[in-house]
């Protein structure tokens, strides 16, 4: 199974590539989830301040599945 939108190894997919890719878009969506937040804070009403506590909920969630994946991973790597 070989795609264009995926990295392979002699047309195979690897756990190593298929692993950093997740991580990387992972920790992107973090960042995302943190941004607005932060932007949401800049509003004065009491719905964005609600948006922005969500949307920082979800930023640490996100933090939270990449330490769990990382530390599944751990022994699958080395």
């Amino acid at each position: 199974m070989t795609s264009g939108k995926y990295s392979t190894v002699g047309g195979n997919f690897t756990r190593g590539e298929a692993y950093s890719q997740l991580m990387f878009h992972l920790r992107e969506a973090a960042d995302f989830a943190a941004m607005l937040s932060h932007l949401h804070n800049t509003e004065d009403n009491h719905m964005d301040q609600l948006v922005a506590k969500g949307w920082l909920g979800i930023h640490e969630l996100l933090l939270r599945m990449i330490a769990q994946i990382t530390k599944l991973a751990m022994n699958k790597f080395q």
